[in-house]
């Protein structure tokens, strides 16, 4: 019987010291670092999928991977045996083995992705590297016609760097809205893809709304096409963080405990 495996892995990493997932020649990548970790454990490695490449100094609690192994440890030691091998601020905390059609990217459904603002009046030097601290007023009311308006099938290319590889700036939102959480204003957008930088320029242009530098009207011209610098500022990374991708139809096959 074969040995040879395509495993699923739930990922949490803090994306403060990499420089994004991509590998990059001379640069801290997630993606190198999870690599590597890898190769002590399978004496075969290939075909290492992920469903959201997240950029530099985004984190992530709910990152999916896929690869396809070959060797290494059962399926019930992956997880431990993974951990003992990754740096501190990457963890893998659920495995599956999985159907060989299984990619990490293209079989997900879609990815949700949350931005916290720390609306105190005093920063919190405890969570200064997951949260944006944003003191000032903001009407809310008007944060949440943004976040409504953003839902459904757009031309998102204003909120992406002009100088990109995507071909196409359509995207859909299933979800977008405000939520208040104590002290924490939590900014969460479900979709089927998401360009780069996507949801930190949403969120600043957001921002600029809802404290009255633009218009509610401008801010609707903007998804329809409109070039990148009409939009607002893109908001710091490190408030940023992949909370979960969804698959429409598991494809476990193992009775290894499932990621979802």
């Amino acid at each position: 019987m074969s040995d040879r495996r395509t495993l699923r892995l739930l990922l949490e990493y803090d994306g403060s010291a990499f420089s994004g997932w991509a590998a990059q020649p001379g640069l801290r990548t997630i993606e190198t670092v999870v690599h590597e970790a890898f190769r002590q454990l399978f004496p075969e490695l290939e075909r290492i999928a992920v469903a959201g490449r997240t950029d530099a100094g985004v984190h992530a609690s709910g990152q999916v991977i896929s690869l396809v192994a070959v060797g290494g440890p059962p399926d019930d030691r992956i997880v431990r045996a993974a951990n003992a091998v990754l740096p501190h601020d990457v963890a893998v905390r659920a495995c599956d083995v999985v159907d060989d059609g299984f990619h990490a990217r293209f079989s997900a459904s879609s990815r949700t992705y949350e931005y916290r603002l720390l609306r105190a009046s005093a920063p919190s030097p405890l969570r200064a590297a997951t949260t944006l601290h944003w003191p000032m007023p903001l009407d809310q009311a008007v944060l949440a016609a943004c976040a409504e308006a953003i839902v459904g099938e757009h031309d998102f290319r204003a909120f992406t760097p002009t100088e990109t590889l995507h071909r196409s700036f359509r995207r859909e939102v299933f979800r977008a809205e405000f939520v208040e959480l104590e002290d924490e204003l939590v900014f969460a957008i479900e979709a089927d893809a998401l360009l780069r930088h996507m949801v930190r320029t949403l969120v600043g242009t957001m921002l600029e709304v809802a404290g009255g530098f633009r218009t509610f009207a401008d801010f609707l011209e903007l998804m329809d096409g409109a070039e990148r610098a009409r939009a607002g500022i893109t908001a710091p990374p490190h408030a940023l963080c992949l909370v979960h991708v969804d698959y429409a139809e598991p494809q476990r096959k193992s009775g290894v405990k499932p990621i979802f």
